[in-house]
């Protein structure tokens, strides 16, 4: 044990779960920002005669840092088993906070050329990069931490830090709309929430600078023989591919809902873009809730039993409320109607997957493992979501794709949780 964990008075839940959270909201927000900003930024780095060729190759550049987290669970990961879960949490928030501020500063296209998309590549790849050890490293942090029968609503608290960054994201955003003109926002409002998040970022160090490491976390820093990183990867591809499958599904279908969806009906009625963005921010309150009930309900239901519950559910939903969502035209409050109705079930399968997936893998190699896992679902499942909702959608014609896409991911994750055992309470330490 370290000697700072040593000395120190415990460890309050209060400080494991904002440690956590803040991490998140801070990643999360930028993530949001980008999405829902994608327009202006797109027409400040990928100046196009084309809107939708501007509006594919800014998506792409969306895309793009979430195919640089497996690279980041792999060194990351590493490190938060060999150095401990603090040392990367501390690391991780202060890489995003750094290229998230210096996309706020950076010249446009107009100014420097090609040198402006090339640097925003480079900020977007460094988010990626230290995402793919913050959120794993978070969710490992928080369950080891908190005591079994609590697991499940404890760590909850990383994924309610995705959705305040989202929902902090949507209100500044929604703010904007209300108060610039598309003008303004297109030549330097954009920049606003980007500047803003170094507040964020003060406030999550500052929660991190002191916090303890897991016992788990010492379990694992004091292993001496351990397996080279691939080979640890390649030992772990049962849970991995499991973890596949159960966290394709939510997050494809949250994107969608809460980003993409966003976009569409924005462009589709600029009249009314203030409106929808406000229907996202109160839709992201309840689902705030929703991840938190979730985690709850898992410590009383298993984490299998409320796994699948909650995937069923959001299967039997979705179609209905994405038939809603495209019916156009559509009002504000019926895009709200149909973003709660798909979203609350996946708020709480969202809120409770982090203590399964913690439970899922082995001490020696959790946190490289599950990062790097993890990092590959989100990027073949929610990373490509808004792109390929908008290629179905403008280049094919075909927006029904979208759903049968999403469709089939939850199919999978239904199948696998049923095959699945329980594995709630397991011993964290082995």
């Amino acid at each position: 044990m370290d000697a700072q964990s040593a000395s120190a008075p415990a460890q309050s839940t209060f400080r494991t779960v904002f440690a956590g959270l803040f991490g998140n909201l801070l990643e999360w927000f930028d993530y949001a920002v980008f999405g829902f900003l994608v327009l202006p930024i797109g027409a400040a780095f990928f100046p196009s005669d084309d809107p939708q060729a501007q509006a594919l190759k800014t998506w792409g550049l969306f895309a793009v840092g979430f195919f640089a987290r497996p690279i980041g669970g792999i060194i990351l990961g590493r490190m938060g088993d060999t150095k401990g879960r603090r040392w990367l949490l501390t690391v991780s928030v202060t890489l995003i906070a750094v290229s998230t501020l210096v996309i706020g500063c950076l010249p446009t296209h107009q100014q420097i050329g090609w040198l402006a998309p090339a640097i925003l590549m480079l900020c977007r790849l460094t988010q990626g990069f230290s995402l793919g050890g913050e959120f794993t490293g978070s969710m490992a942090y928080t369950t080891e931490h908190a005591k079994p029968f609590m697991r499940g609503l404890i760590s909850s608290s990383t994924a309610l830090g995705t959705s305040l960054g989202f929902l902090t994201g949507s209100a500044v955003v929604m703010v904007l709309d209300q108060v610039l003109t598309p003008d303004q926002i297109n030549q330097w409002g954009w920049r606003v929430p980007f500047l803003l998040s170094v507040v964020l970022a003060i406030v999550g160090w500052w929660l991190r600078r002191g916090i303890h490491e897991s016992e788990a976390g010492e379990a694992a820093r004091e292993i001496s023989n351990r397996p080279w990183v691939f080979k640890a990867i390649a030992a772990d591809w049962k849970p991995s591919l499991q973890l596949f499958a159960i966290v394709a599904f939510s997050n494809a279908l949250y994107y969608y809902v809460f980003n993409a969806s966003v976009i569409s009906a924005k462009a589709a009625d600029p009249s009314n873009a203030a409106r929808f963005q406000a229907a996202n921010t109160v839709a992201l309150m309840f689902v705030a809730v929703g991840k938190v009930l979730g985690g709850w309900m898992s410590d009383r239901m298993g984490r299998r039993g409320s796994a699948i519950l909650f995937t069923v559910w959001g299967l039997f939903v979705m179609v209905p409320g994405w038939l809603t969502m495209t019916h156009m035209p559509i009002e504000p409050h019926a895009f709200l109607a149909s973003q709660l109705l798909m979203g609350i079930p996946i708020a709480m399968s969202l809120g409770m997957q982090g203590a399964m997936l913690v439970e899922m893998f082995p001490v020696v190699n959790r946190v490289v493992s599950m990062s790097f896992a993890y990092s590959v679902a989100m990027a073949l499942s929610g990373g490509i979501m808004p792109g390929l909702d908008k290629w179905f959608t403008t280049e094919w014609n075909m927006p029904g794709l979208t759903m049968a896409w999403i469709g089939a991911l939850g199919v999978l994750a239904s199948i696998v949780l049923l095959c699945m055992r329980d594995t709630t309470g397991r011993d964290l330490r082995t």
